[in-house]
């Protein structure tokens, strides 16, 4: 706060050169973005950027100060376009971030040049376009140092990030080890609650396809750790995320009554962000947590209510995960043809996407839930499908519990009989 009063501060003086307010006004619109205040960063730009959809007013500065603000309208264009559901923001926020990465490496600034990187990955992210984001963020990595601090942490988090994404956990898991070091040192309470809320995802990733019940533990102390520097952070928006993670971690445990007290506040608290994306994905961590509780019906009104929300959006991902929800809810209320379609269009759009991994879930899915109702061909081209979905997404985890589901399956295609028991993972930033 007191960094951010010093920045208006400066921002105020008269006689300061257009390009150095210029500079200025992006710092202030980063500090405002890292604590989740988006709209707050989307003032502090001025007269420079206005709103997602249009371009930055870049008259009068020099080419340091172009790249700043270009970068900085590009990261906030990904983050507003997210958190509302802009049709087109990802691609135009790509565009952005590109064209001040050109600058940066004309301008030879390493450290700007992986920055600008590490936003673009995320916006491939939410795409869902992993491999993308996983080549950006190993570049920009690979440019930076222990020296580069809070940037490197940033980067190597996200690259967990994408890692727990495409369910190679373990990778994640093996990132974030390595990089224990660089957040213990780190003062920013944002960063290492972003830390503690991934290390949490993916111990309870791990854990519920491991069934260690030690991954389960640890995974709440995470979400707690996280849950209490976001709260000296004052940063509503991941905390309103780690509550939607341990209403999901709750609820796969079984403590259905606790899992919806979490899910309520992470419903309110996005309520009041009006964040779409977050909601929706509340709806359907409450679906989840509803088809292990036995609720299918109510299930398969939130599933369906998530993705109605998510089909207008970029994060193509993020809806094949839905849909696979509600299909899932769909087939156990006996609405085969229903959740077959539905299913069959979650593969398509993971596909369209690139998430090669949450084509191979759904399509494992389709099998899992709706097998025992399919022809042998048709339950032997599917198995074919999730086959080469799994295999092109190269996991380097899960691959014990994927095998054995996929080896039932074969088996399914000889007798016809299928277990309708779930399998889930959980993409929540």
């Amino acid at each position: 706060m007191n960094l951010t009063k010093e920045i208006l501060h400066q921002i105020d003086d008269p006689a300061l050169l257009h390009s150095e307010r210029a500079k200025l006004r992006c710092e202030l619109a980063k500090q405002l973005e890292w604590t989740g205040d988006y709209e707050g960063a989307r003032q502090a730009m001025g007269e420079l950027w206005q709103r997602v959809g249009e371009h930055p007013t870049l008259e009068g500065l020099d080419r340091a100060a172009t790249a700043e603000v270009l970068l900085r309208a590009g990261a906030l264009t990904g983050l507003i376009g997210s958190a509302r559901q802009i049709e087109g923001a990802q691609e135009a926020a790509k565009d952005l971030i590109s064209e001040s990465l050109t600058t940066f490496r004309a301008l030879q600034k390493s450290e700007k040049v992986a920055e600008a990187q590490v936003d673009l990955a995320i916006c491939y992210w939410r795409e869902g376009a992993f491999d993308e984001a996983r080549v950006m963020l190993r570049h920009s990595i690979s440019q930076l140092t222990e020296i580069d601090g809070d940037l490197r942490a940033v980067a190597l988090l996200r690259s967990a990030l994408v890692e727990t994404s495409a369910t190679r956990y373990s990778d994640a898991l093996r990132i974030l080890i390595e990089a224990i070091p660089l957040f213990e040192s780190s003062s920013n309470e944002v960063l290492k609650g972003k830390f503690h809320n991934e290390y949490g995802m993916v111990l309870k990733n791990l854990g519920t396809a491991e069934n260690r019940e030690d991954y389960i533990d640890r995974a709440l102390i995470e979400y707690a750790a996280a849950s209490f520097h976001f709260e000296q952070a004052g940063h509503m928006r991941n905390h309103a995320c780690v509550e939607n993670n341990l209403g999901f971690l709750l609820g796969t445990i079984g403590k259905f009554t606790d899992a919806h007290e979490h899910l309520d506040r992470a419903q309110a608290l996005f309520s009041t962000l009006k964040d779409s994306v977050h909601l929706a994905q509340v709806d359907e961590t409450r679906a989840r947590v509803l088809l292990s509780d036995g609720r299918v019906a109510l299930a398969e009104k939130l599933a369906g209510a998530a993705v109605q929300a998510l089909e207008n959006g970029g994060e193509q991902a993020l809806l094949a995960e839905a849909l696979t929800t509600h299909g899932v809810a769909m087939a156990r209320l006996g609405r085969h043809q229903q959740a077959r379609l539905t299913l069959q269009s979650a593969v398509e759009v993971a596909e369209q996407a690139g998430d090669t991994e949450g084509a191979g879930h759904a399509a494992l899915t389709i099998i899992m839930e709706l097998g025992q109702y399919l022809s042998n061909d048709d339950l032997s081209t599917t198995y074919e499908r999730a086959t080469e979905r799994f295999t092109l997404g190269r996991p380097s985890n899960l691959a014990g519990a994927v095998s054995s589901l996929l080896t039932a399956s074969r088996c399914a295609v000889k007798k016809k009989k299928f277990s309708t028991s779930g399998f889930y993972t959980s993409k929540i930033v």
